[in-house]
């Protein structure tokens, strides 16, 4: 419902928009990776997965989780010049801005994960069992034998980069807005500068958050395998269910045009 009030309604078609609807796109991609194989495993005994496909959905839902973060933090950078350099705003983010710093998200996350990837596929498997509820890259490093130390140094630097890049950004922007808020006299720009990035914060803060505590309980020997299956299986259901709710009821633009569409979709003339 988001990306199609965003996509059929022109006077939506602004960089603020046209950056989050990439976010249900990206929901989407992680749900294609992870419910399918989910149901299947349900309905089917044995519960397995040829390693290929177990490749395939680690791929993907790691590009959910990293383009998730990237995404937020580009909506975060929009947010900024939007609220602190308000003049500037229709100077900085041109169309062809816009274009660069959308294929820049997606192309970081691509080739950064291509990279994970392919050091993983050099390595040879000796176990093939696998105890989360869904494939992963920790999960399929649990396979291998050899010498890992390239594939977790490695490991350790994309998650800081999606980690330590999107929460700097975050930390920044929002306090360079939290400055222009407290000392702009307009109550009405500072209050819905306020909710339009409290909805942000929270969906950040609680990717952020899960992301990283589900990777590092990998890292962690003693955690109990079901607390990993749990903390895997809620950053790949609770955000895509959230953020549509959220940024959809909690922005009074996008709100007012899904009630305008719900309506033309239910009248009956």
């Amino acid at each position: 419902m988001l990306v199609v009030t965003i996509a059929i309604n022109h006077n939506l078609h602004k960089p603020m928009y046209m950056l989050l609807i990439n976010l249900p796109v990206c929901d989407m991609m992680g749900a294609t990776a992870f419910f399918p194989q989910m149901i299947s495993s349900m309905l089917y005994d044995p519960r397995v997965i040829l390693y290929w496909a177990c490749v395939t959905q680690a791929f993907f839902a790691h590009m959910y989780g990293g383009g998730s973060l990237l995404i937020l933090t580009a909506m975060a950078l929009d947010r900024y010049v939007a609220i602190c350099q308000p003049l500037s705003y229709n100077t900085i983010m041109t169309n062809n801005n816009l274009i660069k710093m959308i294929s820049a998200v997606w192309l970081t996350g691509f080739i950064l994960l291509s990279i994970s990837f392919l050091l993983l596929l050099r390595l040879k498997n000796c176990s093939s069992e696998i105890n989360d509820m869904f494939c992963t890259y920790p999960s399929l490093m649990k396979l291998a034998c050899g010498d890992t130390n390239v594939n977790n140094f490695y490991g350790l630097f994309t998650i800081t980069f999606f980690q330590g890049v999107s929460l700097s950004a975050i930390l920044f922007t929002y306090l360079q807005i939290l400055i222009t808020c407290v000392f702009k006299k307009q109550s009405d720009a500072r209050s819905k500068a306020i909710q339009t990035c409290g909805a942000h914060i929270i969906v950040f803060l609680f990717m952020l958050l899960n992301a990283f505590i589900a990777l590092l309980s990998h890292r962690i020997a003693s955690v109990p395998t079901f607390v990993r299956r749990v903390l895997g299986v809620s950053v790949m259901i609770f955000p895509p269910l959230l953020n549509p709710l959220i940024y959809g009821f909690n922005t009074k633009d996008i709100r007012r045009n899904i009630l305008v569409f719900s309506k033309k979709k239910t009248s009956p003339f």
